[in-house]
């Protein structure tokens, strides 16, 4: 078995990753493709966490602008959050892959209440272990929640999975001649205002070096490059 540069990773998936052409709803079949990927990973003996947001579900975004309460909005997104971790859930076990839910709002019918000990102990057995329901706060994205448990579980990396690979300059399906970069310090992330995740996730991350690596996650090949140490995508450090 080839060696691994990283043991241990946070996966942190949009929720529109599970919402297929339109980014809407829960597509099944988007749900096995992402569980294939995953199941790869853990074949190679690398502990496997995943944060996962709530886009496809509940853009709290639009009831903010109908004047709804900031609150109850962001609880909202959580709820869609856990939804979309039992999905996720469900297509890992299907493909044989032993999966734990971890709610941060207690739902003991359907989802263990995140306790951090257990979720180590959990990853220590070989189980992918899915975060659902964000920090369980309002007003934090689930970008914070991913930065936060990959601080938690002393994960190596948070890997930002996207449907392009790596971060640009500009918007690359706008503009032709946009500059990927392959290596970026947090600092220039926040300086540069780069959509990489949100400021509060970052600067979790460089309090706590733990790096973030930008790639996409339809490339069949990209997940596993980068566990081995290769070239992928944009690394995100203190260097």
């Amino acid at each position: 078995m080839a060696q691994m540069k990283y043991k241990r990773i946070l996966l942190k998936l949009s929720g529109e990753a599970l919402g297929g052409e339109l980014g809407r709803g829960i597509d099944v079949d988007e749900a096995e493709a992402i569980a294939s990927r995953i199941k790869e990973v853990r074949e190679m003996d690398v502990d496997v966490a995943v944060v996962i947001g709530a886009g496809n579900l509940w853009r709290g975004k639009q009831g903010l602008e109908h004047g709804m309460d900031r609150a109850t909005a962001d609880y909202m997104g959580m709820l869609a959050t856990v939804m979309n971790a039992m999905s996720l859930m469900d297509a890992l076990e299907r493909q044989g892959v032993y999966t734990r839910v971890m709610s941060a709002i207690e739902m003991r019918a359907i989802a263990e209440p995140y306790i951090r000990r257990r979720a180590i102990r959990h990853l220590e057995k070989g189980r992918v272990v899915i975060f659902g329901a964000g920090t369980g706060n309002p007003y934090f994205s689930t970008d914070t929640a991913a930065a936060l448990r990959a601080t938690e579980i002393d994960a190596n990396v948070v890997i930002k999975a996207t449907k392009v690979d790596g971060v640009y300059d500009s918007d690359p399906k706008k503009n032709p001649n946009a500059k990927k970069f392959d290596q970026l310090s947090y600092i220039e992330v926040l300086n540069r205002r780069l959509e990489v995740m949100d400021s509060t996730a970052i600067s979790l991350c460089m309090e706590n070096n733990v790096p973030i690596l930008v790639l996409n996650l339809w490339d069949t090949t990209a997940l596993l490059a980068a566990l081995r140490g290769e070239a992928v995508g944009t690394l995100v450090s203190g260097d």
